[in-house]
């Protein structure tokens, strides 16, 4: 059980690019239940299955001084707020061709999510509120249909002598999938469209190692790289500012005793500059800038118990 999926940022109301996003949050939480089978000394199979459940959130300040007519007027507001459930599978085979040397390989399907929400707009200038009258489209019933990216991991691991290990992986997520997202507008006046961020795929690289200093004390620590989904300034939005990501991260366990193994860990995460560079007409206004910092700090506990 846990999230393996989620972003969420806060501009606050009175940031320069309100009319982009104030506040989005794309949250999940999964249970993959799984089974695995070792078919003889060397190769193990197995798979499970993926109950995801997603919140998603999206506030954006509505720019009523644009609207000619309306000067002086202050911000409106538009949110969505809506949650669904998906699912999806998960493949892994396992291979030891010699005590101390393995090599896995995993495959997590896609999970389609579809958020469904009538649009809560407040605040609106009466001129623009009277053309969305007009258009049929005030009270739309907003469809996004997004879709959680499949992922390819192949990994390997070698125990170079009773104290040291290496180990590495390489993979593939499918975010040009999750840049097209499907958004409808169901009301008197129905439309449909498709909304390209223009993602790339992305790889992922990781090289680590593990070391028992002590019989009981196990120390480990690596660094990893993802490419950025995005290739250019003026393709990047301020709700997923993303880029590529450099991670490095230590951690220690202890063996309590012969069933229980706790641990703590730590990594640093950083993302980039996630330089945008947009201008999206009038009503939107340019966006133009980078984030400093732009880190994550991860810390972490983690208990085994065997039984």
């Amino acid at each position: 059980m846990g999230s393996y999926f989620g972003l969420g940022v806060d501009y606050g109301d009175d940031w320069s690019g309100r009319y982009y996003i104030k506040e989005a949050q794309l949250l999940t939480f999964g249970v993959n239940p799984g089974v695995g089978y070792r078919i003889n000394d060397w190769l193990s199979v197995g798979a499970g299955v993926t109950l995801l459940y997603a919140e998603l959130l999206q506030k954006v300040a509505i720019n009523n001084a644009a609207v000619p007519g309306q000067a002086g007027v202050g911000d409106g507001e538009l949110k969505l707020e809506s949650d669904d459930v998906g699912y999806g599978f998960n493949l892994g085979i396992l291979l030891e061709p010699v005590a101390g040397t393995r090599f896995g390989l995993t495959y997590r399907s896609e999970v389609e999510l579809e958020f469904k929400d009538v649009a809560s707009l407040r605040g609106l200038g009466p001129l623009l509120q009277g053309a969305l009258n007009l258009s049929g489209l005030a009270g739309s019933k907003v469809d996004i249909d997004m879709t959680v990216p499949r992922a390819v991991m192949f990994s390997a691991y070698h125990q170079i002598n009773s104290r040291w290990a290496v180990m590495g992986n390489i993979g593939w997520q499918e975010w040009s999938v999750f840049g097209k997202q499907e958004i409808s507008l169901q009301a008197t006046t129905s439309r449909s469209f498709t909304k390209d961020l223009d993602y790339d795929d992305t790889w992922h690289f990781a090289l680590g190692a593990q070391y028992r200093f002590a019989p009981d004390w196990l120390w480990s620590f690596g660094a990893a790289y993802d490419t950025s989904p995005v290739d250019d300034d003026t393709e990047r939005t301020p709700d997923l500012a993303l880029d590529r990501q450099v991670r490095l991260a230590t951690g220690l366990q202890y063996d309590w005793n012969r069933d229980v193994t706790v641990g703590a860990a730590y990594e640093y995460i950083d993302l980039g500059d996630g330089g945008i560079d947009r201008n999206d007409g009038p009503l939107k206004g340019p966006l133009k800038g980078d984030f400093n910092p732009y880190a994550i700090h991860v810390f972490a506990l983690n208990l085994i118990w065997r039984f």
